[in-house]
């Protein structure tokens, strides 16, 4: 709203991508559509959508019903326009993905990557990949997440853990070079947030989305957007003290955190010190539990019941439509049971009245979704003048 109370329209931005993710999802087929979806004059929508077309973003397929006077000529994205080329980069591995300018989802490729062999050769390996998707065709964006905290604008990681010579690194600068064409990056667990708050609410409406497997992480959506805080610390629920957990050590240098008691590494290491030594791997414990292992079972549902204790202050606090839950324990039935049991208990109920805590729908593939929606964020769009 300005000062005197009047509507305020939309940046040119805004509602160039506002048009975009609304022919995209197919809730607008028309300007004539847009234009009452938008409440803005049939001129302004037509001048937005003609810019629109010549930037190769949207075109026109033919005519729809009429209602009474011209038939509506019909928009779609402009299939033919490029891809979107996606990495999600991790400790021991990548998937890669290409996407149509919608960011809808086409192939992926999952690749052995070691992060430790440095940024250049990490690369090296997800461009081919990169390549072979895009042969043919123009690229005209390229999302990637990294697992560390990220500086979005220069994409570069700092204070990262297990990642040597990528602090100062600018991915975005080194892509960009390669490729011509505009790079976003940011880390997984905001990448996830964003893939799954916009296939379930599109542009608006808020919600977190937390990471659970190896390691835990948790993005946070505000009216569609990131929101990272002062530091792009937000979101780190990892590292939230937890009284159950005995004071154990944590990698950032504290003791108690919920990382050391509810993530899949912590599992691991709870059962190999109960005798365990056929258990290796997070999938091992949840597919004990899976099972019936009574041990296993309990520690999967302690996880969950600590990781909905962390998140009952964060609910409380920024009353969410959605707790969103993603990565390998979130397929964990007694997991995701604990985490909700927790969190309607902890929780005032005028929070939780409306509250969904579900699986999220995108499942592995809610990072690169995030990626190409970042990365189309990004991209430069015209502006009509």
């Amino acid at each position: 709203m300005s000062t005197d109370g009047a509507p305020t329209a939309p940046s040119d931005d805004l509602l160039n991508r506002r048009i975009i993710d609304l022919v995209s999802r197919g809730d607008a087929r028309s300007r004539s559509d847009l234009a009452s979806i938008l409440g803005l004059a049939p001129s302004t929508v037509g001048l937005r959508v003609q810019s629109l077309i010549d930037a190769r973003l949207l075109r026109e397929r033919g005519e729809g019903t009429s209602r009474g006077g011209r038939r509506p000529r019909l928009l779609e994205l402009d299939g033919d326009a490029g891809v979107v080329l996606t990495a999600d980069i991790g400790g021991g591995h990548a998937r890669i993905g290409v996407h149509g300018l919608s960011g809808a989802l086409r192939d992926v490729r999952t690749i052995p990557v070691v992060l430790a062999d440095g940024p250049v050769a990490t690369l090296d390996a997800v461009c081919a990949v990169f390549d072979d998707f895009s042969r043919g065709t123009v690229v005209r964006a390229i999302g990637v997440s990294l697992p560390g905290p990220v500086e979005t604008r220069s994409g570069t990681v700092h204070q990262p853990s297990r990642m040597p010579g990528w602090p100062g690194f600018s991915v975005i600068a080194h892509l960009a070079e390669r490729y011509g064409a505009t790079v976003a990056v940011d880390n997984d667990a905001n990448l996830a947030a964003l893939g799954e708050h916009r296939e379930q609410f599109g542009l608006g409406g808020h919600s977190i989305t937390v990471k659970a497997g190896t390691a835990i992480g948790s993005g946070i959506i505000v009216d569609g957007a990131i929101h990272r805080g002062a530091t792009a610390a937000a979101g780190d629920i990892t590292h939230t003290r937890i009284d159950a957990s005995a004071g154990r050590a944590c990698s950032c240098g504290n003791t108690g955190c919920l990382e050391t008691v509810a993530s899949g590494a912590s599992l691991v290491r709870q059962m190999q010190e109960q005798g365990r030594r056929d258990v290796a791997r997070t999938g091992d414990v949840l597919q004990l539990a899976a099972d019936g292992d009574p041990e296993a079972t309990t520690l999967v549902r302690t996880a969950g019941t600590h990781l909905g204790q962390a998140l009952s202050g964060v609910v409380n606090f920024f009353n969410p439509h959605a707790v969103f839950l993603t990565g390998s324990m979130s397929a964990s039935e007694p997991f995701l049971a604990a985490v909700r049991s927790r969190v309607y208990e902890a929780c005032h109920p005028l929070v939780t009245q409306q509250l969904r805590i579900e699986r999220a729908r995108t499942g592995a593939d809610a990072v690169l979704c995030g990626a190409a929606l970042w990365a189309l964020d990004n991209l430069e769009l015209p502006v009509v003048r």
